[in-house]
């Protein structure tokens, strides 16, 4: 009997699926992908709604040790920006949290992933003028590249697909997330740019 591959899932809303189930979050749905191409993968997904850097630090980060993933994937920073935190201060974050994964799972596999254009959103009038939003997203999004290539992660850019999802509103009924057909447009966008596989 083959060894499952260990994938750990790090983020917030946009990971565990807010919006919808955590069964159809992108993780879940990717793993039914690729177990249906016959991989056997172990899904861990400690991401929570709400959840920025910081918590993600403190919160998720310890289960890179303990759950000794072979893929790991980062998606984070939206609540940061909704908190007021600046793109270097996002920076900073990441370096941390890049080096934490590095250290205590070496030989995972780890895959960066930008957050989407929630500045389209009807929900995002609630946090200020779109047009600035989006502009710090794309900012963010661009720290989050940096980072992952400058810590040796993969980067698989999402983004024109996400900004096109938002232009099509496909979003939850919240009017803020992305709807399930979303999630999972994502995940078949992963399973094919991705492998549940260490390099």
């Amino acid at each position: 009997m083959s060894i499952p591959e260990r994938f750990l899932a790090l983020g917030d809303s946009f990971t565990i699926g807010t919006g919808t189930t955590p069964d159809r979050s992108f993780p879940a749905v990717l793993v039914r992908l690729w177990r249906e191409r016959g991989r056997d993968v172990l899904l861990s997904n400690p991401a929570v709604n709400g959840y920025t850097t910081d918590d993600l630090i403190a919160e998720e980060l310890p289960l890179v040790s303990s759950f000794r993933p072979t893929l790991v994937t980062i998606l984070i920073g939206a609540n940061d920006i909704v908190r007021g935190t600046d793109a270097e201060s996002y920076r900073a974050q990441l370096e941390r949290i890049h080096g934490a994964v590095h250290r205590d799972a070496p030989d995972a596999r780890v895959i960066a992933l930008p957050q989407p254009d929630w500045s389209l959103s009807p929900a995002a009038s609630g946090f200020g003028d779109s047009a600035v939003i989006a502009r710090i997203i794309e900012r963010f999004n661009t720290v989050a590249r940096e980072e992952a290539e400058r810590a040796g992660a993969s980067w698989v850019d999402l983004f024109p697909l996400m900004r096109e999802q938002g232009r099509k509103h496909l979003l939850a009924a919240d009017g803020l997330h992305p709807s399930a057909e979303a999630y999972a447009e994502w995940a078949r966008a992963l399973a094919t740019s991705a492998s549940a596989s260490s390099p």
